[in-house]
């Protein structure tokens, strides 16, 4: 490195060491180590709002607390796990299992499940998998051939993209992992710019109650459903990338080949232009959606209202026939 390149590191704001990322909405400049120890504090800290345990979270058969990290072998799932363990994987009455979803795509999903699977091994963790096959539905691949055909049978089923189907099938193989392994509670992986996504996505759609009803769930539980919790919602994706780095955890970093021109993309664009234009927008998302929720608890309004079972599967649905249940007809159907 030359004298002009040593000079252009900036210094990490709490220590001597150089820097790896700037975090332009604080201002405050961070090395590897000050980054995981600022990452940790913030997880650590929601996780205790989040996940509230007695001093001895067993069941009254003494079978431990368990908490089901759903990892898919990508960068935000990494760490996820591996603050899951650091924060609260000592203690004897919480069990940490790791679960990872095959939706059955060629070239990417097995890599990303070898780095899963690295993964929970390196932390000592049980790794258990689940894939479309065993669920009963098709691979993402064979949905992604048949979309054209669904497409042309059923009006509603036009301009669908892959990540509609395969974003529901994942919905319910998670939730039947999670039962699998009779978990207490399911941690997603979800960081802040994913909020604040989804946020903006539901009031482009007018769906202020889909916001509301986003993890975590543990103040309002649904009977039959292991709540969801995220740990790592007010940490950036470029933190939570920089940090997974710089500790060398297992990560995969191929892209969904089926994502590409999925209504989240053209969110994650927005919300990266308004988070350069103001930083700290992102935080704002979440902090309003907040105040939302707070307003509904204080009128009393319960977000589960429209919960009810699916007719055909009996799974927890918000209409008669659940949408994986109408999917199902269509790809049966297309063939």
């Amino acid at each position: 490195m030359d004298m002009a390149a040593a000079l252009s590191v900036e210094q990490c704001s709490r220590c001597s060491r150089p820097a790896i990322i700037h975090q332009q909405y604080s201002g405050q400049h961070f090395c590897g180590r000050d980054l995981a120890h600022s990452i940790r504090k913030r997880v650590s800290k929601d996780l205790r709002t989040q996940l509230v345990l007695p001093k001895d979270a067993r069941h009254e058969d003494g079978s431990p607390f368990r908490i089901l990290a759903c990892i898919s072998g990508g960068k935000d799932s990494a760490v996820l796990l591996d603050m899951l363990v650091d924060i609260i994987g000592k203690r004897r009455d919480v069990e940490i299992i790791a679960g990872c979803v095959d939706e059955g795509i060629d070239g990417y999903r097995a890599p990303s499940l070898e780095c899963a699977r690295q993964l929970a091994e390196s932390l000592s963790i049980e790794f258990v998998t689940l894939s479309y096959e065993e669920m009963g539905f098709e691979r993402m691949d064979e949905v992604v051939r048949r979309m054209p055909i669904m497409a042309e049978n059923y009006e509603q089923a036009k301009g669908m993209m892959p990540c509609s189907y395969c974003g529901v099938f994942r919905r319910q193989s998670l939730n039947a992992l999670a039962d699998k392994v009779s978990a207490d509670v399911m941690a997603l992986g979800h960081n802040l710019d994913d909020m604040a996504q989804s946020i903006l996505m539901n009031l482009q759609k007018g769906e202020i109650d889909r916001s509301i009803r986003l993890a975590p769930h543990t103040e309002t539980p649904i009977e039959g459903l292991a709540p969801r919790i995220v740990p790592l919602r007010w940490i950036p994706e470029q933190e939570i990338h920089a940090h997974a780095i710089s500790k060398g955890l297992p990560i995969h970093h191929g892209d969904c080949p089926h994502a590409q021109g999925a209504m989240r993309q053209q969110s994650r664009s927005i919300i990266a232009s308004l988070e350069e234009q103001t930083p700290g927008a992102r935080h704002g998302l979440l902090h309003a959606l907040e105040q939302i929720r707070e307003l509904h608890r204080a009128a009393k309004i319960d977000p589960h209202t429209e919960v009810s079972h699916c007719q055909e599967c009996g799974e927890i649905t918000s209409r008669p026939i659940c949408q994986t249940c109408t999917m199902k007809v269509w790809l049966k159907e297309s063939q």
